[in-house]
């Protein structure tokens, strides 16, 4: 596996695979062509489905109209065959003529990738690769899964983990800031204000519950409005790793050292999902995005309240299993309805998972890796309309 800085990744919303990913590829390209007298850019499959929504011309056309003039063309009837969010860059000279073209593919979390290439792009600098076999390493050596990822990761990853944590709270108190409606043209109003201050006024268990919600809803509605935020492991599940982080930061007193640790812990059970399944909505549909988020968070909250290796990995089996089957279905394509209410409710899923867990012994009959495999080949059998093309499910009612 690779390094979980390419699973926690800072930009700015609202889709990893959408925006992050568009605009990384744009500026490849207008680094291989710099002289280029215009641009043109043919969007495929869910990309073009639903990447007005997602902002995908504009993150390309920030890029590259600096340059030049440059060019949309949508085909979402258009699947190819690597990935459903293909795109095709073409330069031309002064005359129009082709001077450069170049098909890649948005694969989720930000990532891209040509066709053929493998999908874990960068250097692989973890052993072991299914939590299984890093679980048997914790329990044999006394160490935590953190300690696994400090061990392959070399001490580096403790400052970049620091910035991470600095953005994700940072979005949580802009979110909690912020009021008024976010653009798109859906009329939906920011809620996370309205759910903190509602919050205060309940009993400490119904206090507590309302807080996540609200900081889940701060962090995804500043993702909604392009916001800046940390993909964990999308921006479409942004919310959830640093509602529950959050809420447990302020509420419990733990202390930020602590938190990087549970950050480590999560970051390395999303990238399992990541290397041996997939993050991508458009590929696996919603399960791969919020199921992995709140897999992620019951990890990191089963940790900091002192879960053995068997209780941590049965916390991400439950976040994970009990989302198999969610579609990617965005009404108008854009990351609101439903994904904004998702993930205040999988923040709160994730604290449910945990508890679970901490009065079990950790024992349970499928692990964690089996979940990954079926949520990987669940997404497979999901038809296309279902993930993230905008085309069924609540993304067709009105």
């Amino acid at each position: 596996m690779e390094s979980i800085r390419q699973l926690y990744k800072i930009g700015n919303g609202p889709s990893s695979s959408h925006t992050m990913g568009p605009r990384k590829a744009a500026q490849i390209f207008l680094e291989r062509n710099p002289g280029a007298s215009s641009f043109e850019v043919t969007l495929y499959g869910s990309l073009a489905a639903t990447g007005k929504g997602h902002l995908t011309d504009v993150a390309i056309t920030d890029v590259l109209s600096q340059t030049a003039p440059t060019e949309i063309v949508w085909h979402p009837e258009i699947v190819l065959s690597f990935h459903t969010n293909g795109m095709t860059f073409k330069a031309f000279d002064s005359e129009r003529n082709e001077v450069s073209k170049w098909t890649v593919y948005s694969v989720g979390g930000g990532d891209i990738l040509e066709e053929g290439s493998s999908r874990q792009a960068g250097p692989k600098i973890y052993g072991m690769n299914k939590i299984k076999d890093i679980q048997q390493w914790c329990e044999s050596t006394g160490r935590s899964y953190w300690e696994y990822v400090d061990m392959a990761e070399g001490a580096g990853i403790w400052d970049y983990l620091a910035e991470v944590w600095r953005v994700m709270k940072e979005a949580v108190e802009r979110g909690l800031e912020a009021e008024g409606v976010l653009p798109g043209g859906l009329g939906v109003r920011r809620k996370a204000v309205s759910y903190y201050v509602h919050a205060s006024g309940y009993n400490s268990s119904l206090k507590s519950r309302g807080l996540v919600y609200a900081y889940a809803l701060a962090v995804s509605e500043e993702n909604a409005s392009g916001g800046r935020i940390v993909t964990a492991p999308t921006c479409g599940s942004c919310g959830i790793v640093p509602a529950v982080l959050y809420h447990l930061h302020t509420s419990k007193g733990f202390t930020e050292k602590r938190i990087l640790r549970a950050l480590a812990t999560a970051g390395l059970f999303g990238n399992v999902v990541k290397h041996n399944a997939s993050v991508s909505g458009a590929e696996v549909g919603c399960q791969g995005e919020v199921g992995v988020a709140c897999a992620m968070a019951a990890a990191a909250a089963s940790q900091l309240f002192g879960g053995t290796p068997a209780q941590i990995e049965y916390s991400a089996e439950m976040g994970l299993e009990h989302h198999l089957g969610l579609t990617c279905d965005p009404v108008c394509g854009l990351v609101q309805i439903p994904c904004i209410e998702r993930n205040a409710y999988a923040a709160a899923r994730a604290l449910d998972a945990n508890l679970y867990a901490a009065i079990s012994d950790g024992r349970h009959n499928v692990d964690f890796d089996r979940v990954v495999e079926v949520m990987k080949r669940t997404g497979h059998d999901i038809p296309s309309l279902y993930k993230e093309t905008a085309q069924g499910g609540l993304a067709v009612i009105k």
